[in-house]
């Protein structure tokens, strides 16, 4: 099928695209997190229970691959510091759990045998396979968030209520990751998206 080959365009093409995308995705997160995200249900201590702006860096990547979507992580999380209220903390934490998310499909991608006319987000178009390394990534997330969160509260509270803080991140964290990654995939894979660009 023609998705599932190899894309024929040529790589200053490529990247030409895929800044172009990370451009697009990152000044569309910054709209989202000034005009939507303030007004989404959050914790008590601030968490959102659902952050549409990870699912748009999610997004670039699954449709514009691993340099779009790192630079769309980093460049939103910039563009976000004068208008988030919990800066720099809140566009920083938001780059790590997408970053940490995203990262072990990144790796095992890229160290991952393929016939050679195969597209990497072919692999990942499979659901058993974004299912395991979506698992793997929302593990290594949590990790990573875990210790951010313990170091910052620590920093301003001390070790009081710790325990609690710790669990919440979890269920947090693994409850977003599950939105990260679901609507991502349907929006790119479910409306054949990544056919129509072939770009990884």
């Amino acid at each position: 099928m023609l998705e599932e080959k190899e894309s024929h365009m040529s790589k200053s093409s490529q990247f030409v695209l895929q800044i172009s995308g990370a451009a697009l995705f990152s000044a569309l997160s910054l709209i989202l997190s000034i005009f939507v995200t303030p007004y989404l249900p959050q914790t008590p201590e601030g968490f959102a229970y659902f952050d549409p702006i990870s699912i748009i860096w999610v997004t670039c990547y699954l449709i514009f691959g691993p340099l779009a979507g790192i630079l769309c992580c980093g460049i939103g999380s910039i563009a976000m510091m004068p208008f988030d209220d919990w800066a720099p903390i809140g566009p920083l934490m938001k780059l790590a759990a997408t970053l940490s998310l995203i990262i072990i499909p990144i790796l095992l991608l890229k160290f991952t045998k393929r016939k050679e006319n195969i597209r990497k987000s072919q692999i990942l178009k499979k659901p058993i396979n974004y299912i395991i390394y979506g698992l793997l990534g929302t593990g290594f997330r949590i990790i990573v968030m875990v210790i951010l969160n313990s170091i910052v509260y620590l920093s301003f509270y001390g070790a009081s209520g710790l325990e609690m803080w710790i669990v919440v991140v979890i269920l947090l964290n693994a409850l977003t990751s599950l939105w990260d990654l679901l609507f991502p995939y349907l929006i790119v894979f479910g409306t054949k998206l990544d056919a129509k660009f072939e770009i990884w």
